[in-house]
């Protein structure tokens, strides 16, 4: 995200009454509900934890424990029992 400077993009009229209220500051303008994007929609980070929590299941079903299953991804005891549960309910499916 970038940052626009007002007095080039909002009437001036428009500009003053923000001003009013905020003069000076930083505000941020959310998006439109139908302009949204979902986490992860512009990067392949979806993707990547999809196979890296693949990867800590089947290590898991290989007879990992959780503890070094924590040690070796660098996550929780309770993440890699959240991950393990996920996948495990995803694969019955």
């Amino acid at each position: 995200m970038s940052y626009k400077k007002a007095k080039y993009i909002l009437p001036a009229e428009l500009l003053e009454l923000i001003q009013e209220y905020v003069d000076g500051e930083y505000i941020y303008i959310p998006r439109r509900s139908e302009h949204k994007k979902n986490w992860g929609s512009g990067t392949t980070i979806r993707e990547e934890l999809d196979v890296r929590n693949s990867k800590i299941y089947n290590d898991y079903l290989s007879g990992m424990d959780p503890a070094n299953l924590a040690e070796k991804y660098y996550l929780s005891s309770k993440s890699i029992q959240r991950i393990v549960l996920k996948e495990k309910r995803k694969r019955k499916k």
